[in-house]
């Protein structure tokens, strides 16, 4: 008995340290629209527990030709990916698109150019320039810590094409058109239409989830936001949280101008950040069910402030 405890032991360590050939355990693929799947990542941080996988890759199938968005937060992360999309397809991948610079969406790229070396990587300049700058490390290493090591091998495999503002770019017999900003969730995010009626929001929009505000600005991400909520999709896939109808960029817009207006309005009051919490939480009721609410919102109350006071 004692051995076997030993040897039970040792398979959980092992698990948790994981090596630089290993995969995140698979995880189902579902097709939202034509010709496009998603894989709907666990929410929550990265951990142990979900070797780091916690966010939405996906691929469209474009004729000869398959693109990627977002395949993952490591190299193990990515191999799933790249399995996954074996299941659905023997055509290459021939493009991946990173939405934005904060690694759990983009570190997969690794794992893209193991089974597909001719990819092209495609970013926001301002992407691919913080990556340069420092960011694809502390990314690297923050996963590595998060995840006690599972995603050591992982390599910062940084995009090299550079997109623009409204950009259109044909892949097979798909188009993809970016809507791009530079204040929005990170400051470094596109969004991306493709002509089947689907919409990649990156982190901009998440479904039921609170996002991480740290890096951006809560009014930039409301003005990213209405620039695509009148267009013709039919199904929008956020950056976290599951695929739906495109009610998910109100209900995301909706939250952040709720949080600005009760913030501004305990803030003209004279009121701290911590003064206010008990008024502004009390406002956003109608959003306390969503991932990560507790902990994050007290955090967005002082971001909120600092933005007030900067407008």
């Amino acid at each position: 008995m004692r051995l076997t405890a030993l040897l039970f032991a040792a398979s959980l360590a092992l698990s948790a340290h994981a090596g630089p050939t290993d995969s995140v355990k698979p995880h189902p693929a579902k097709q939202v629209a034509p010709d496009t799947w998603v894989i709907t990542g666990p929410l929550g941080e990265p951990s142990v527990e979900n070797q780091s996988f916690m966010n939405n890759p996906a691929w469209i199938i474009a004729g000869d030709q398959v693109i990627v968005i977002d395949p993952g937060s490591s190299v193990q992360a990515g191999r799933m990916v790249v399995k996954a999309i074996q299941k659905t397809t023997r055509l290459p991948v021939t493009a991946v698109y990173n939405t934005h610079v904060h690694g759990d969406h983009w570190l997969g790229n690794q794992a893209i150019l193991e089974a597909w070396p001719k990819a092209v990587l495609i970013a926001h300049p301002d992407m691919i320039a913080k990556a340069h700058a420092g960011e694809a490390a502390n990314w690297v290493n923050l996963m590595s810590s998060l995840t006690k090591g599972y995603t050591d091998g992982t390599q910062a495999v940084i995009p090299t094409v550079a997109t623009t503002d409204g950009m259109v770019r044909k892949h097979g017999n798909r188009t993809f058109r970016i809507y791009s900003s530079n204040d929005a969730h990170s400051k470094t995010d596109i969004m991306i239409e493709i002509d089947n009626g689907v919409l990649f929001t990156g982190d901009n929009v998440l479904n039921q989830r609170v996002a991480r505000m740290d890096d951006g600005t809560f009014s930039g991400n409301i003005k990213a936001i209405e620039r695509v909520l009148d267009l013709p999709v039919k199904v929008v896939v956020p950056g976290h949280g599951n695929p739906g109808k495109p009610a998910i960029l109100k209900a995301q817009r909706d939250y952040f101008q709720a949080l600005l207006d009760a913030v501004r309005v305990e803030y003209d009051a004279g009121k701290s950040d911590f003064e206010m919490k008990p008024d502004v939480v009390r406002k956003l009721a109608v959003y306390q069910k969503w991932n990560g609410f507790d902990d994050a919102v007290g955090k967005q109350i002082s971001l909120a402030v600092l933005e007030i006071e900067q407008q």
